[in-house]
C-alpha cells in the first residue's frame, strides 16, 4: 500500500487554495481528509468511480451530472485543488463579503460564476444553449415517475416559451439568469434548483448542502464545515 505522505497538503499550497476558494484554513483541512478518505487509490487524485461509489450520489437522480462537474474536459482524475475549486462554487455569496479583494479575480462562487455552474448543469452538448430535450432530461431526473411524460413535456414546453426572448426554442444563458416572469409558481425557477450531498459529511455531525444556485430556499440550513 502506497503511503500518503506524498499527498499530504503543504502549507503553501493550503495557503494558495485559502486564497482561491475562500475557504478557511479549517475548512480546507477538513474537507481534505475527506478527500482523501474518498481516495480508494491512495494517488492524491479522485476518479469518477471513486465519486460513484458515494451511496448519496448514486441515489441522487442528478448523480452524474454533479459528479461530471468536478472533471474538466476530457479529464477522468480530478486532485485536490480542482476538487476544492468546483466546491467553491457552493459556498454563499454572502462569504465573499468577508474576504473580499478588490484587486483580486472574480470570486467562484460570485453570482456571475454560480449562475455558469448551473447552467452547464443543463447545458450537456455544451451549445450555451438549453434546448427543450435537455431540459426534459433534468425534469425526469428530479421527479422520477411521478409526473406524466406529457404533463413534464407541458412544463418544458411553458418553461421554455416564458424564458426564451429570441424565439430559437431554447434557453440561453443570458435568458437563463433574468428573473422569472411567472408569478403562478407552476413553472421551474431553472436556477433554483438544490442538492443536498452527505459526501463531505466528514463526521461533524452535520450534513453538508450544495445550493449551485443564486439563491437558496433556506439559507439557515446550508453549511459549510467550520
Amino acid at each position: 500500500m502506497g503511503s500518503r505522505a506524498s499527498t499530504l497538503l503543504r502549507d503553501e499550497e493550503l495557503e494558495e487554495i485559502k486564497k482561491e476558494t475562500g475557504f478557511s484554513h479549517s475548512q480546507i483541512t477538513r474537507l481534505y481528509s475527506r478527500f482523501t478518505s474518498l481516495d480508494k487509490g491512495e494517488n492524491g487524485t479522485l476518479s469518477r468511480e471513486d465519486f460513484q461509489r458515494i451511496p448519496e450520489l448514486a441515489i441522487n437522480p442528478l448523480g452524474d451530472r454533479i459528479i461530471n462537474a468536478f472533471f474538466s474536459e476530457g479529464e477522468d482524475q480530478v486532485n485536490f485543488r480542482g476538487f476544492m475549486r468546483t466546491l467553491a462554487h457552493f459556498r454563499p455569496i454572502e462569504d465573499n463579503e468577508k474576504s473580499k479583494d478588490v484587486n483580486g479575480p472574480e470570486p467562484l462562487n460570485s453570482r456571475s460564476n454560480k449562475l455558469h455552474f448551473a447552467f452547464r448543469l443543463y447545458d450537456l452538448d455544451k451549445d450555451d444553449k438549453i434546448s427543450r430535450d435537455e431540459l426534459l432530461q433534468v425534469l425526469r431526473m428530479m421527479v422520477g415517475v411521478n409526473i406524466s411524460d406529457e404533463q413534464l413535456g407541458s412544463i418544458a414546453d411553458r418553461t421554455i416559451q416564458e424564458a426564451d426572448q429570441d424565439g430559437d426554442s431554447a434557453i440561453s444563458f443570458t435568458e437563463f439568469v433574468k428573473e422569472p416572469v411567472t408569478q403562478g409558481g407552476y413553472l421551474p425557477d431553472l436556477r433554483c434548483f438544490y442538492i443536498q450531498l452527505n459526501i463531505l459529511n466528514s463526521g461533524l455531525g452535520k450534513n453538508f448542502y450544495v445550493d449551485c444556485s443564486v439563491r437558496h430556499p433556506d439559507s439557515s440550513s446550508s453549511s459549510f464545515p467550520q
